[in-house]
């Protein structure tokens, strides 16, 4: 590592932060962090048993009553001081992303302020938690509505998007008032033991939030959502994942949101703008390295604009720099493990195998990361693999169609409902087939659809809930009513 990059990893405390205190695994256990672009170990953290796991919760419970009085205006100002602590830290944060996941710095650093938004969005809302007050109908009662704290919770984070998915979960949790446990993915705990760093100094109170990195994320998670006094639990990651959790949260009845799988079509009709098609194209193909739920999984282009539309987005997609993230001149990083370049490699060469065409890319690329080279393939059979397998990787498959009614069939002819894009000048199809398409979310003309001032959120087996916008923190809030009598 430069001198840069080992002073941005020693600035990270590496132990558990349980109950607002640092220390190390009850176990004394480790297990190292690697670079995904060199492969080389960056430095080694805490490993968190189910008896730290417990001890989080016992703290979280204990703390829970009290945290939830808090006035709402301090759990805001605690938010926007984090906000305006992960901006005035937002390049070491970068580098820090960067090294543990590989996105390129650029990309490294719109996810810091992407993150920041959160906070921000939801130090906002903590001060707009609304409940109601109304006279029953015969005149005999008063209706009181209350919304209170659920309680505390548990959160699930993925490593794709290390730092953006904390601060989805926690922004609206300390909004309401809720305590929280935090597992951050295996892969990037470093980005959520900064967070948790950075709240502290925001003046988050001890015990309300814990953060425990772990190899064994089952017994972590599993005896805590058994346990009775998590009320609570939200998750970003696989479809089978949050079946398995489901599961576990049902015998206790727990409060659930799920950020489950993807399988997004980009739908590209003959009346579009190509170049603006194009553009969009590359951004939810490419964003995050094409490891994002969002990203174009399957891209319908229409049998007069499909060679044209190929043409252009390979010249794109073969401009782009592959290499480490850290270097300025690169676009594209690696894959976060080989396991996942793996997959990759199977998803293309099923294609292949069934008629594909490659116009560019189609292996792996130089060096001892996991790269793999952006790839565009032409001519894509609805029956290939990748057709009902999310990517994760710099892959866009172009599959021509010839109807409206044709590609709506088949881009709705999935288990997955999280995003969908759509191409066209014409408004009345724009409408008709935004309507039409079985998604919970649709980036019309636009190829980014996140943002934290909307919902965002699936449909089928892409979740369940929304995180994000004005009913973001409506997930971590419980409704309560009062009836009040003897006033007639």
């Amino acid at each position: 590592m430069s001198d840069r990059e080992a002073r941005v990893v020693a600035q990270v405390n590496k132990t558990l932060f349980l109950g607002g205190k640092w220390r190390e695994a009850s176990s004394g256990s480790t297990f190292p962090v690697e670079d995904p672009s060199t492969r080389k170990v960056l430095c080694d953290v805490a490993d968190a048993s189910k008896e730290d796991a417990l001890e989080a919760l016992d703290i979280a419970a204990e703390v829970q009553p009290e945290w939830a009085r808090t006035a709402p205006r301090e759990r805001g100002e605690i938010l926007h001081r984090a906000y305006r602590l992960l901006m005035e830290r937002q390049e070491d944060l970068a580098v820090l992303m960067t090294l543990e996941m590989g996105k390129p710095l650029a990309e490294a650093r719109g996810e810091i302020a992407y993150a920041g938004e959160f906070f921000r969005w939801f130090s906002e809302e903590a001060v707009r938690i609304e409940g109601g007050f109304s006279t029953s109908p015969d005149g005999k009662a008063r209706f009181l509505i209350m919304r209170q704290a659920v309680g505390p919770c548990m959160l699930i984070t993925p490593w794709n998007f290390p730092m953006a998915m904390g601060t989805r979960k926690i922004g609206p949790a300390i909004a309401a008032g809720c305590t929280m446990v935090l597992k951050p993915a295996q892969q990037t705990p470093l980005s959520a033991l900064a967070l948790a760093d950075i709240l502290t100094e925001a003046g988050l109170p001890e015990g309300v939030l814990s953060v425990l990195p772990t190899t064994d994320p089952g017994g972590v998670t599993e005896p805590l959502l058994k346990d009775g006094r998590i009320r609570k639990v939200s998750f970003t990651g696989s479809t089978a994942v949050g079946r398995m959790l489901l599961e576990q949260s049902a015998s206790q009845v727990l409060r659930t949101s799920m950020e489950l799988g993807g399988n997004a079509p980009f739908i590209v009709f003959d009346d579009a703008d190509l170049d603006a098609a194009v553009d969009g194209a590359m951004l939810a193909k490419m964003r995050n390295i094409g490891e994002a739920c969002t990203a174009a999984n399957r891209i319908y282009a229409q049998s007069g604009i499909a060679e044209e539309f190929s043409r252009r987005l390979s010249e794109r997609m073969g401009a782009l720099r592959l290499g480490r993230g850290l270097d300025d001149n690169v676009d594209v990083g690696p894959l976060i493990d080989d396991k996942a370049r793996q997959k990759v490699q199977g998803l293309v060469d099923d294609a292949v195998e069934r008629g594909a065409e490659v116009l560019v890319g189609g292996g792996r690329g130089e060096g001892p990361g996991h790269f793999y080279r952006p790839t565009v393939l032409a001519n894509v059979p609805f029956a290939a693999e990748l057709s009902n397998t999310e990517i994760f990787g710099p892959v866009a498959p172009v599959m021509p169609f010839d109807t409206e009614e044709e590609v709506l069939h088949a881009a709705n002819d999935t288990e997955f409902g999280l995003v969908s894009y759509l191409y066209t000048r014409d408004l009345n199809r724009a409408f008709r087939v935004s309507e039409a398409l079985e998604t919970g979310m649709v980036g019309l003309n636009q190829g980014v659809v996140s943002n934290p001032a909307a919902p965002f959120g699936g449909v089928k087996h892409s979740g369940l809930g929304r995180e994000g916008g004005r009913v973001g923190i409506d997930e971590f809030l419980d409704v309560k009513y009062v009836g009040i009598g003897g006033l007639s």
